[in-house]
């Protein structure tokens, strides 16, 4: 099997992240040859710069990690994030619209935040482990009509992370029209690898150089 790399999201969405952090999560992304950083909004202007001239796409989130910001306001984020020189926005929904079946009102402040994202795609996080199967398949029908690139399971902040029954689910719903991002919970090889060969398209992780390092072990056996 391929690197799992260019699959990989470099993630650091700790609260205490620091700027020495971000340079040092920069670095790798490039060693390493990550798809992109996925960090905190306050250093989306110190990753553009660092990363200014790699093939590293500079990421970060909105509406994080609750989702229960006015759609206006994740709309707005999502712009000053553009502005700032990110490529990719992971934003989370309004959950309580979705346990009160207002799916249109989730369809629709994906479609403001695309919009404000003015061509950097957007992946929308549903959290998949507070909601049943029939909603995970609505709302990756509100994903796709909201012109959004992906739908994701999680946020990692939640009760719980990315499952492969969640990735399955999620890429047969999806039907190629959109891709599936795995996150929460994915910190080694053969986790990762599962999640790939279930159709996920990206890896949400805060642990990528030790999947990439699993991955040389046991693919290329000294």
């Amino acid at each position: 099997m391929h690197s799992p790399a260019p699959f990989i999201d470099h993630t650091l969405l700790h609260p205490v992240t620091t700027a020495a952090q971000i340079h040092r999560l920069c670095e790798e992304a490039v060693e390493y040859g990550f798809a992109a950083v996925c960090i905190p909004p306050v250093y989306v202007p110190l990753a553009a710069e660092r990363l200014y001239g790699s093939e590293v796409t500079v990421g970060t989130v909105v509406g994080f990690p609750l989702g229960y910001l006015p759609s206006a306001h994740k709309a707005a984020e999502a712009a000053a994030a553009v502005a700032a020189g990110a490529g990719e926005i992971d934003m989370v929904i309004h959950l309580g619209a979705v346990l009160e079946g207002r799916l249109e009102a989730v369809e629709e402040e994906i479609g403001q935040v695309v919009r404000a994202a003015r061509g950097a795609q957007v992946k929308v996080i549903i959290e998949c482990c507070y909601l049943e199967d029939a909603q995970k398949r609505d709302l990756v029908e509100c994903v796709v009509r909201g012109g959004a690139a992906f739908v994701k399971t999680s946020t990692g902040f939640g009760s719980g992370g990315a499952t492969l029954a969640d990735v399955e689910l999620l890429v047969a719903a999806a039907a190629g029209r959109i891709r599936v991002k795995a996150a929460g919970g994915i910190r080694d090889w053969a986790r990762c690898r599962d999640f790939l060969a279930a159709g996920a398209e990206r890896i949400g992780t805060s642990a990528g150089v030790a999947l990439v390092t699993g991955w040389r072990a046991a693919e290329l056996p000294v």
